[in-house]
């Protein structure tokens, strides 16, 4: 147990070999919880995030990734030749960076188009093969015009906040805020369910940076998406918010009534955090480790695992006398998945300060405060901590009531016998 307990603090990154082969399966990519090194994120991320399947060869990837990129292309030009107004950013002529940003973008896209007519007619061939295949796949898409015309706003309103101060931003970079754009737009319009919500540029931008490809990004964002669209909206994010308020209840009873009040909203200044994934909070690099942490589900799915092992062996040690078999034990709640305890900690080494404010309005100015100053090794530690006494007392808890229930019917069972033979 010991040693499960040290995964997840780790400061060593992990390397991964992609074989020519395959790589069996995703355990090789997401058994490591401390995050990969910097240097094999891009590659690596392309597999945690299901752009490729991990049972994919080497030979096989490639092919898959052109018949991604021919499909993202198709995609694109669908919305823009249906909202032509909407392919370029309209500008105020007062941000002279995003000004230069759009010339690069249109330098960069010239370059390309260069690029594929210098391509071989084989290769012509078999990318022309390819799109007609997207077009069958997506004639029958059709878009609410007004909602993405609103999404489009909103994304045009955001797109050129994100992330300026990041080097990936900076000079003829600030062209891939444009790239940026183009890929929401695309998702907006292709996943009308979802559409697009403020905090998906912060977290689209993040994939970009890491793959530095319009097409990886795209898809990987997907892919991400489809197990996290439902933080973006309102009641996926509330539930989140009452599921952390919950934990905190057990962690901390007293801090969880003080924050609770009247005068404050339920831990909602939480919402970013969790929104996130402490994208502020942490330094830029770190924060991208934290990231990693979080997606691969490793606490949440294996240490777990091994702990609920661990208790249900203790159960059957206990009951093995008993002539019935033990029912199966619900005393964990899986609904608390380690983000929980990562923002648990971070309220609870700060819980003097916490409770010496007395309004939303301090609330919001502690939790801006914190931004860029959290130690991530540190805050995992604690972190998994919190998460191991949870499970701990929460199985013997669980056992304690089953020994007290047991005691109580043997009880029962003597004071029968007595009345039988007074």
């Amino acid at each position: 147990m010991e040693q499960q307990r040290k995964l997840a603090v780790t400061t060593e990154p992990f390397k991964i070999d992609v074989p020519e082969g395959f790589l069996a399966s995703d355990w090789q990519v997401k058994r490591q919880s401390g995050g990969v090194s910097p240097s094999e994120r891009r590659q690596v991320w392309r597999f945690l995030f299901g752009m490729f399947p991990c049972s994919s060869t080497a030979l096989e990837r490639p092919l898959l990734q052109e018949q991604l990129a021919v499909r993202y292309q198709v995609m694109k030009r669908k919305w823009q030749q249906l909202l032509p107004a909407a392919v370029h950013l309209r500008l105020n002529g007062t941000d002279a960076e995003l000004i230069a940003a759009v010339k690069y973008f249109e330098q960069r896209k010239k370059r390309e188009e260069q690029t594929c007519r210098g391509q071989s007619e084989e290769v012509k061939e078999r990318l022309s093969f390819l799109e007609l295949q997207a077009q069958v796949l997506f004639e029958r898409v059709t878009f609410d015009i007004e909602e993405l015309q609103e999404a489009i706003r909103i994304i045009d309103k955001d797109v050129p906040r994100t992330d300026r101060d990041l080097a990936y931003y900076l000079g003829e970079g600030s062209g891939n805020l444009l790239v940026l754009r183009e890929i929401l737009i695309t998702y907006a319009a292709f996943h009308p369910e979802v559409s697009y919500a403020q905090g998906m540029n912060d977290l689209c931008s993040r994939f970009l940076e890491v793959l530095d490809s319009e097409v990886d990004t795209y898809w990987s964002f997907s892919c991400y998406m489809e197990k996290f669209s439902r933080d973006f909206r309102a009641d996926g994010l509330h539930r989140k918010i009452e599921l952390e308020a919950e934990l905190l209840k057990e962690l901390d009873p007293q801090l969880h009534a003080h924050l609770v009040t009247d005068n404050m909203d339920r831990l909602a200044f939480c919402h970013r955090w969790l929104l996130l994934g402490f994208q502020r909070e942490f330094e830029h690099s770190e924060a991208l480790r934290l990231f990693e942490i979080l997606s691969c589900d490793h606490l949440a799915l294996i240490s777990q695992q091994v702990e609920r092992a661990h208790y249900q062996e203790r159960l059957a040690r206990k009951h093995s006398l008993e002539d019935h078999p033990s029912s199966e034990p619900q005393a964990i709640n899986t609904e608390f998945t380690f983000e929980l305890f990562i923002c648990a900690a971070i309220l609870l080494e700060h819980r003097d300060t916490l409770l010496r404010c007395r309004n939303e309005v301090q609330l919001i100015q502690f939790t801006s405060s914190l931004q860029g100053t959290l130690d991530l090794n540190s805050t995992l530690k604690k972190a998994e901590e919190l998460f191991y006494n949870y499970c701990k007392r929460s199985a013997w808890d669980h056992l304690n009531d089953r020994c007290r229930s047991r005691r109580s019917k043997e009880e029962q069972f003597i004071r029968h016998l007595r009345n039988l033979f007074s």
